[in-house]
């Protein structure tokens, strides 16, 4: 297609995180390997938790939740690259390019919304321990499940709608392993400032906001721990929430740590980075967080292991 003397392109080139063969070969294996275990292990824990009637909690409605929107993160990226690299390719389609923003934006900013949900649970469980299941009732708990969906779409949809209606023109590499929203901006010929505007307001709003909860319940929680007086009564409290914040702070953590305090002298470097480590290292590593951690969790995987087994 042409529009003057410029070429409107239908397709855009990723390069990806190498252009050797030899580390393009490691790539796919660990790139694999890790959306094996973060499908399988998030898989498990919401298929533990929908069997497990002790389950059938607040918490861990919100943690099938996050479950979910980890594979949902994963699968809206790996699959593309793993079938990039095996073909040799590196084209992806403009639509299957906005699909695949649009879903990585939707996931991302679920698991945001999620992780402030569960905080202010753990701060009814600890703080108000009495009133948990008149404050916590079946409604409040699904409206909360449902509510980081629903905006995260919002938030994915416009930034859809207000990418659609820009020009790609003549160039259309992009230097990263996926369709990312900044990136797919510097390369628009269009006028961008409304996209950046935007992306900069909603962007800090979804962060500053679940953050604020966050910080909000946690200082609470370590007030009311402080009041019980037996150290054992301290541990067990903590103990509640230890597994969510944990996920927190490798969340938010990875988020300052490279966004924030970037090492590299190279902005690209610096976007898959933090691409890695937050839409595909946090997602595997949070099976292994909430089961380890977790006793109830531990247990329920266990009896649905050994009723696999004996079933086989």
């Amino acid at each position: 297609m042409h529009g003057g003397n410029q070429t409107i392109i239908s397709e855009f080139i990723l390069l990806g995180l190498s252009n050797q063969a030899e580390q393009q070969k490691l790539i796919f294996v660990l790139f694999l390997c890790m959306y094996l275990v973060t499908v399988v292990g998030n898989g498990l824990i919401i298929l533990a938790i929908s069997v497990d009637v002790h389950l059938h909690t607040p918490m861990y409605l919100f943690l099938a939740n996050l479950s979910f929107a980890d594979i949902s993160s994963i699968s809206s990226l790996v699959p593309k690259m793993l079938m990039n690299i095996q073909m040799k390719s590196q084209s992806i389609s403009y639509g299957n390019c906005i699909t695949q923003m649009y879903f990585s934006i939707m996931s991302v900013v679920t698991e945001n919304f999620l992780l402030g949900t569960m905080a202010y649970d753990r701060f009814v469980a600890i703080c108000h321990p009495l009133n948990y299941t008149t404050i916590m009732r079946p409604r409040l708990c699904i409206l909360l499940a449902v509510i980081p969906w629903v905006l995260s779409n919002g938030i994915a949809l416009t930034h859809t709608l207000l990418l659609i209606r820009l020009l790609f023109c003549n160039t259309n590499t992009l230097p990263h392993f996926f369709c990312d929203l900044a990136t797919l901006l510097k390369l628009s010929c269009s006028d961008t400032t409304i996209n950046e505007l935007v992306l900069f307001v909603v962007g800090l709003s979804v962060i500053t906001f679940p953050f604020a909860l966050i910080l909000f319940s946690y200082v609470c929680i370590i007030k009311a721990v402080l009041k019980i007086s037996s150290a054992e009564g301290k541990r067990k409290a903590f103990s509640t929430c230890g597994s969510h914040l944990t996920v927190v702070l490798l969340f938010y953590g990875t988020i300052v740590g490279v966004y924030f305090f970037p090492s590299s002298t190279h902005p690209e470097d610096t976007d898959k980075i933090g691409a890695v480590l937050i839409t595909l290292v946090t997602p595997m590593m949070n099976p292994f967080i909430y089961t380890l951690r977790n006793k109830d969790m531990k247990g329920a995987l266990t009896k649905l292991i050994n009723r696999k087994s004996s079933s086989l």
